[in-house]
C-alpha cells in the first residue's frame, strides 16, 4: 500500500475511509471506539454493535479508528509478531457491511507511538475528531509506554468536554479469546471453530503463478498461489473444502487479462509440501471444480470451507490420484449439504 493511499477518501455505501488524519472531516457528534479490529469477528460485532446504539441516541456518527501497520509489528518489546486475520482491505469490506460510518486508518510508526498519553487526548483525539463519547476498554493503554488508561481519559473527559463509556468486560474477553481462538483454530485446521467464531467463512488472496503442472497431469488441474501480504495467516497444512473467486483482473505484470467470471467456485485446496512427490517448499494449490481457464497473474481469493484430511505421503502418484478422487467426492457432497 503506497503514497497513492495517502489523503485518500473512498465513499462506500455506508462508510467513509480515511487515511490522512491532517485532513479529516468535521465530524457529527462522533462517538469514538478506538483498535485493531484484526478479523471482524464476531467480538468486534458486538462492540459496533455498541457503537452504533450509542450514536443513534443523539444522531451521531460512528467512527473507528485503527492502525497500520498492526502496532505489534512496530513495538515489540518482548511481544512475537502477530499473524494478521485480515489484510487492510479485508478490514475495511468486513466494517463497511457492519454500518459504521466513518474509518480511520492512523498510520502507525514509533513517532505516533512515543506521543506522550496526554498528548494523544489532546493533539490526537480531541484536536482531530472533537468526539461525543469515546467507547473503550477498562484494560485499554495509548501513549508512550502504554502509559494512558480508561481513567487518565475520564479525566480528561470532564475537562474537556466528552463521554468516556466501557465497553463490557465480557465483550472485552470475547474478543480477546475469540481473536487468538480463531488464530489457533486456522493454524489446526480446526475450520469449523474459526469459521464460527469470525461470522463469516476465513478467506485469503493470492497471485496465480506458474506451478510444476503436475496436477494437470493427474486430472486436477491446480492454481498454486502466492498470497502477496506476507503478515497474512495461511491455515495449517492439510486438505480443504473451499471456494474461489477472481477479484481483480490485472496482472502483477500489468498486461490485460481475459475478464473471466469467477465467483465462489467449488473448489478444494492443498497446502503443503506435497511429500509423495519429494516437494519441500510450502505450496497453496487450489483445483477449481468445473472451471479450466488460463488465469495465470490473476488475483484468487479463496473462502476456506472445512478442513478434510492432514497431508499424507503416499506410495506413487496412483495413491495421490485415489486420494484426490475421494478429496473431491467429500468436497462436492460437502456442497450438495451432505455430512463429510
Amino acid at each position: 500500500m503506497g503514497g497513492f493511499w495517502a489523503g485518500v477518501i473512498i465513499f462506500a455505501p455506508f462508510m467513509q475511509v480515511h487515511r490522512d488524519i491532517q485532513q479529516l472531516p468535521a465530524f457529527n457528534n462522533a462517538v469514538i471506539t478506538i483498535g485493531t479490529f484484526d478479523g471482524v469477528h464476531k467480538g468486534h460485532q458486538k462492540i459496533i454493535e455498541q457503537l452504533k446504539k450509542e450514536a443513534a441516541a443523539f444522531n451521531g456518527e460512528t467512527v473507528i479508528i485503527t492502525f497500520h501497520p498492526h502496532p505489534r509489528r512496530v513495538v515489540r518489546e518482548g511481544q512475537s509478531p502477530v499473524a494478521i486475520l485480515t489484510t487492510l482491505n479485508e478490514k475495511i469490506s468486513l466494517l463497511e457491511k457492519q454500518g459504521v460510518n466513518h474509518l480511520v486508518v492512523v498510520p502507525f510508526n514509533e513517532s505516533f507511538a512515543s506521543q506522550p498519553a496526554e498528548e494523544y487526548i489532546t493533539d490526537f483525539l480531541v484536536a482531530r475528531f472533537n468526539p461525543h463519547t469515546i467507547i473503550i476498554g477498562y484494560d485499554h493503554r495509548f501513549g508512550k509506554n502504554r502509559g494512558g488508561d480508561y481513567h487518565l481519559l475520564e479525566d480528561y473527559g470532564e475537562k474537556l468536554g466528552f463521554l468516556v463509556k466501557e465497553i463490557p468486560a465480557q465483550v472485552l474477553d470475547d474478543v480477546t479469546v475469540s481473536s487468538t481462538r480463531i488464530r489457533e483454530a486456522l493454524l489446526n485446521g480446526d475450520i469449523d471453530t474459526a469459521n464460527s467464531c469470525l461470522g463469516y467463512d476465513y478467506h485469503f488472496e493470492g497471485h496465480v503463478v506458474d506451478g510444476n503442472k503436475l496436477g494437470r497431469t493427474l486430472g486436477y488441474p491446480t492454481a498454486n498461489l502466492v498470497v502477496e501480504d506476507a503478515d497474512k495467516l495461511v491455515p495449517g497444512n492439510g486438505i480443504y473444502v473451499a471456494a474461489s473467486s477472481i477479484v481483480n483482473r490485472e496482472s502483477s505484470k500489468g498486461d490485460d487479462l481475459k475478464p473471466y467470471t469467477l465467483d465462489q467456485q467449488p473448489s478444494m485446496m492443498s497446502i503443503g509440501i506435497r511429500p509423495t512427490i519429494g516437494k519441500s517448499d510450502r505450496t497453496i494449490e487450489v483445483n477449481i471444480f468445473d472451471f479450466n481457464e488460463d488465469i495465470y497473474g490473476q488475483v484468487l481469493r479463496v473462502y476456506v470451507k472445512k478442513y478434510l484430511r492432514p497431508e499424507l505421503k503416499f506410495n506413487g502418484l496412483e495413491e495421490l490420484t485415489d486420494a484426490l478422487a475421494k478429496d473431491k467426492e467429500d468436497t462436492l457432497a460437502f456442497f450438495e449439504g451432505k455430512k463429510v
